[in-house]
């Protein structure tokens, strides 16, 4: 997975954490939860605010389905 894999992301992490709070969570666990995810293989460095937005948004809309 990469940093652009933000619906796969998202899926994976309501697997890994799926009592985290998904809403108000910092955007630094976030990044941490997403590079410890199996099958991440993207630069840690290549992350930005806007994409850690898109994946917690894709997470709370996964928790919602």
């Amino acid at each position: 997975m990469r940093w652009t894999d933000t619906i796969d992301i998202a899926i994976e992490l309501e697997e890994a954490h799926p009592d985290a709070d998904n809403v108000h969570l910092r955007f630094t666990d976030l990044h941490k939860w997403v590079c410890a995810l199996p099958g991440f293989e993207d630069d840690p460095e290549a992350s930005n605010e806007k994409i850690l937005e898109a994946i917690q948004m894709a997470w709370i809309d996964e928790r919602e389905d």
